[in-house]
């Protein structure tokens, strides 16, 4: 019987596909050492993964999103083996599941194929210069036209901090449409790169995938391209986040088992004072505390993903809120914990530029701001004691 707690052996058998087709098909394509290739989106290594069906499996029946479970599972056993194909896929999830959930028949339909067989690329613009863990700040301004022009907007304003902007072929944005403060009057819409006014730049960024800024000057929208209702974009926004927040946990622990894996291997053939380095008890004590953190963070991971998956009704800190906030906080943070120790007893070879945990100490450090910094889960879990 599966559980919160355990794979059945389909699962199982799954993740070591996974992370085969990653070493075998996606590796060979990642940008490697190459930091300048990283600030591109890699278009081929997105189009092998939409022939692998991996990509399909975000958006599995047609259109439907993934299992939580399903989708901390992909991302765990792509990070083990390649974090560039797993933030590429993360990101077309991210950019493309409000179009799942809230788009129209006619949306999906010209944009669910492109996506998933990663001709397109899609991008999730949340994030403002003054809006950053504090969503519900956003600015960005989405003017009605005049009523002769059917209902539409112009965005005026800006998004920062984009993943795959500007290369993107579309964005899921969120505009003010109203007046109201906060999280009131916000509107979410499906917006093509090529519409007029839409420009941007790439921002230089130590994190090894593209991230960017978008500029808005008058950017035509219309209903057609409204997701969900005017003034529900937070919601579309909010659901979005928390399918994705336990997945980012989960990507924390393929990367602190990869961390742990290779430094396993090196602490065993490593010759120091007069024997292996593993018998040092420093070593051997350092090594338990980094499987015993990355254990228990798969556990919140998993648990938060079942409790997404089965609609728990509950609040408080056993709810999907609650459990998703715990498991992006513990798991990213004990990530840190772990890649940095594995450097530490790695010595000066992990810090030459290549190597694995080199990619591995740039890598871990954004989970800890994005999709809500580590503050903010600390936050929601306290609003969750009192529910």
């Amino acid at each position: 019987m599966t559980t919160a707690f355990a794979l059945d052996e389909a699962q199982e058998r799954f993740c070591a596909e996974v992370r085969e087709q990653a070493a075998q098909r996606l590796l060979p394509l990642a940008h490697g050492d190459d930091p300048a290739l990283g600030e591109r989106v890699n278009r081929p290594l997105l189009e092998e993964m939409g022939r692998l069906g991996l990509l399909a499996r975000l958006f599995p029946d047609g259109g439907r999103s993934a299992a939580a479970l399903d989708l901390c599972l992909l991302r765990e056993s792509l990070a083990q083996v390649s974090t560039e194909a797993e933030t590429a896929l993360a990101l077309q999830g991210l950019g493309f599941y409000p179009v799942v959930q809230s788009g129209t028949e006619a949306q999906r339909a010209r944009w669910l194929p492109e996506v998933a067989s990663g001709r397109a690329v899609a991008a999730f613009a949340l994030s403002e210069p003054g809006a950053g863990s504090d969503a519900a700040a956003l600015a960005l301004e989405a003017k009605p036209e005049d009523a002769g022009s059917g209902g539409g907007w112009r965005l005026s304003g800006e998004k920062c901090w984009i993943s795959n902007a500007p290369e993107a072929d579309l964005y899921t944005v969120f505009a003010r449409t109203g007046p109201g403060a906060g999280a009131r009057g916000v509107s979410a819409f499906l917006v093509p790169a090529d519409r007029p006014g839409l420009s941007g730049e790439p921002l230089d960024m130590i994190s090894p995938h593209p991230i960017g800024r978008l500029v808005f000057d008058g950017v035509p929208v219309g209903p057609e391209d409204l997701l969900g209702e005017v003034g529900g974009g937070f919601r579309v926004a909010m659901r979005t986040l928390d399918l994705f927040r336990p997945s980012v946990g989960a990507f924390a622990v393929g990367m602190a088992q990869a961390a742990l894996d290779a430094t396993v291997a090196h602490a065993g053939a490593r010759e120091a004072f007069g024997g292996a380095l593993r018998e040092l008890q420093s070593v051997g004590h350092r090594l338990a505390e980094m499987a015993t953190r990355i254990e228990a963070a798969r556990l919140l991971v998993y648990a938060a993903a079942a409790a997404y998956d089965r609609g728990a009704e509950a609040t408080g800190l056993h709810g999907p809120s609650g459990r998703a906030a715990m498991a992006k906080l513990f798991a990213t943070e004990a990530a840190q914990y772990v890649v940095d120790s594995a450097v530490q007893l790695h010595g000066a070879r992990a810090l030459q530029r290549g190597h694995l945990l080199e990619r591995l100490y740039r890598e871990v450090r954004a989970p800890r701001i994005y999709e809500g910094a580590s503050e903010v889960q600390l936050s929601i879990i306290a609003r969750e004691l009192y529910r």
